[in-house]
């Protein structure tokens, strides 16, 4: 049977990975089979899947939808730019400001949220939009790992370890993972600067964004700050911060109704939430409980103590880098969702606390996906709305990119995540 479980996997991520739009029944049929072949008994299917994840995740895209109705991050892009001498500078100043969105924002509505103030930059340059966009796409990609809310990764990291918003910026009187990230934003700025240093153009006047209603912005900002209060609330509920961004989205779309009189800003919210993902994360919990069940997590776990010969540094080392070339040209969605047990199996067998290893794989996950124009879904986002504005991406022009800017990010994250959490 563990024979079966485990070719069923392999099959699952091949399957995965060669046929991206079917990938959420992909993940269900996968599970089906689980359970029907008795590997995963059926009483066990309801609490192998992690409801406080998709209500998270639900909830946080819904009110994420309202909030990019309302314009507002069209308003704060223009009170930024007002500030940039040059295009260089609007570069660093758009990176920077999509990486500070997507840590609370998913990455893909990030970039639907600034990439068209990238392209209206270009357009009265009368300049390529390319370059300008596929930073801005790297550079959320990277800060999603830095709150809990910030990315589906982030998400399962939170609800597998049973970590809380706070957690992600301080645990056990250590600074966390959102450090790491920051740091690594930092480092890129001389990445960008030197990528963009001829674009010395003045950045054109634009009539200032008007935003349509604040009440969406509030409601994001309640979100994050009731995570951050239930953070120190001992013994809730596991689904305490599903509730919470569930609730926080019904607040927001109940008012739009009764501020419009109309149901359409809630049907666009609604179809904003990302479906797909919500059912193919629900598949996966359940592949991995299978897999789990028969044993093959316990022999990954092994597998990799054997490799890295019970060195914590190997380990780590192997960990991160690993990741961040799996990430490159898989999906880090399922990546992540099967390396978390993996990593605590590795932990625990060694007597290690689990957090570095956590990081380390969320440093690599995270960011490999920038590496290749495929690795992640901002990525392929970005790189559709260039086509869609008659702009070709050849892999060359993403890796120009992509490249020194994930190796600086993942290297300044890999050292800090070391020397603070040896």
């Amino acid at each position: 049977m563990k024979i079966f479980a485990l070719i069923l996997f392999i099959l699952t991520y091949v399957l995965l990975i060669a046929l991206p739009n079917h990938r959420p029944w992909i993940a269900l049929g996968s599970a089906a089979i689980y359970v029907v072949a008795g590997i995963l008994p059926v009483v066990q299917v309801p609490g192998a899947v992690d409801w406080n994840i998709l209500m998270m995740l639900s909830g946080t895209m819904g009110t994420v939808a309202l909030f990019i109705e309302s314009r507002m991050p069209g308003r704060m892009a223009d009170l930024l730019l007002r500030k940039t001498p040059n295009v260089m500078w609007a570069a660093v100043v758009l990176s920077l400001f999509a990486g500070i969105v997507s840590a609370f924002v998913d990455n893909v509505a990030t970039v639907l949220m600034i990439a068209p103030v990238g392209l209206a930059i270009a357009r009265r340059l009368d300049t390529s939009p390319v370059p300008l966009l596929i930073a801005i796409s790297v550079s959320s990609n990277l800060q999603g790992a830095a709150t809990l809310v910030g990315d589906t990764t982030s998400i399962l990291l939170g609800g597998y370890a049973n970590m809380d918003f706070m957690d992600f910026l301080f645990l056990d009187g250590k600074p966390a993972i959102f450090w790491a990230t920051e740091f690594g934003a930092l480092a890129t700025v001389p990445v960008i600067l030197f990528l963009f240093r001829k674009e010395r153009g003045a950045i054109p006047e634009t009539t200032p964004t008007e935003v349509e209603d604040y009440f969406p912005t509030w409601l994001l900002l309640a979100n994050v700050l009731l995570l951050i209060g239930v953070s120190f609330v001992p013994g809730k509920p596991a689904v305490t911060n599903g509730l919470i961004c569930l609730g926080i989205f019904v607040i927001g779309a109940v008012r739009s109704l009764l501020k419009t009189k109309s149901a359409a800003s809630v049907k666009n919210a609604l179809g904003e939430i990302d479906y797909q993902t919500l059912l193919l994360l629900a598949g996966l919990f359940i592949v991995i409980q299978g897999i789990s069940e028969a044993g093959i997590i316990t022999d990954i776990s092994s597998l990799f103590i054997a490799v890295g010969g019970g060195n914590l540094f190997l380990m780590y080392s192997l960990i991160v880098w690993g990741s961040v070339l799996f990430s490159a040209f898989i999906d880090n969605i399922p990546y992540v969702a099967t390396m978390l047990p993996v990593v605590t199996g590795i932990a625990a067998g060694q007597g290690w606390s689990p957090y570095l290893l956590y990081f380390g794989l969320l440093v690599g996950a995270t960011l490999g996906g920038n590496l290749t124009p495929i690795g992640a879904s901002a990525n392929i986002t970005t790189i559709g709305l260039l086509r869609k504005n008659g702009c070709d991406v050849k892999t060359s022009d993403f890796m120009r990119i992509g490249v020194p800017f994930t190796l600086i990010a993942v290297l300044t994250g890999y050292l800090f995540c070391w020397f603070v959490w040896k």
